[in-house]
């Protein structure tokens, strides 16, 4: 195959089972491991104190900027991370999202920023054919593990949501109401069926449906709303 070709030109050697990857690597460790270990540093593994801030930089910033994609880059007729990339209204919310983001991460600034554009240039290969159908599956799980920790974060110091959540969760509910990909989710009969009102009552309800109360947010609620409608268009 043209993958084996390429890898026995960068290597000059014949392997059956070489497997393509994308440039980027990272291994984040923590620990004391007192009967010692191998020197795993020398192959790029990077040993810290506390391992959340780095597992919460994941999650967040990776996983929830997925999710942005997933969603509006599929209502919106994109098929991969990279076809969204390209969009700059994909781009421009993706954006805002880790723009919300980056304050409740306990980072510095410059490993945040770092990272970020690591993610730019790893999502804009158009050789990383990573489906948006795949990650917008199980949405009704994933959300609340990628952004509603995010809204709690900025309650804490008694800051509304910040507008990328918004903006996700809306193009979470425009998926629910039949645009983009074909839906999977273990609750989507129950998920379809409060997307199909109105906006504004579907909004709320979905939002209840990722946790109990988070319907009452008035201002995050509009936010979902407004995103569905744009995503959606006039005849929507």
């Amino acid at each position: 195959t043209a993958d084996l070709a390429s890898a026995k030109r960068a290597t000059g050697r014949e392997d059956r089972c070489a497997v393509v990857t994308e440039p980027f690597s990272e291994w984040v460790l923590c620990g004391d491991f007192p009967a010692g270990r191998p020197a795993w540093e020398s192959a790029g593994a990077h040993f810290v104190s506390d391992v959340r801030p780095f597992a919460d930089r994941k999650l967040f910033l990776l996983n929830g900027g997925h999710s942005v994609l997933a969603y509006a880059g599929s209502v919106l007729g994109h098929a991969t991370v990279a076809e969204a990339m390209a969009d700059p209204r994909c781009r421009e919310w993706l954006e805002e999202w880790w723009d919300g983001v980056t304050p409740v991460l306990a980072l510095p600034g410059n490993e945040v920023a770092g990272y970020r554009a690591a993610l730019v240039a790893r999502w804009s290969n158009p050789r990383m054919s990573h489906t948006l159908s795949l990650i917008a599956r199980d949405g009704s799980q994933k959300l609340v593990q990628r952004v509603v920790p995010v809204i709690h974060r900025y309650r804490e110091v008694g800051e509304p949501a910040p507008p990328g959540a918004g903006r996700v969760i809306g193009a979470w509910l425009a998926h629910l109401r039949g645009s983009g990909v074909e839906i999977t989710d273990p609750r989507a009969g129950e998920l379809v069926t409060l997307a199909a009102g109105e906006r504004p009552e579907a909004a709320r309800a979905l939002l209840d449906a990722l946790e109990p109360g988070l319907g009452a947010d008035r201002s995050l609620a509009r936010e979902v709303a407004a995103t569905c409608r744009e995503l959606e268009g006039p005849h929507g």
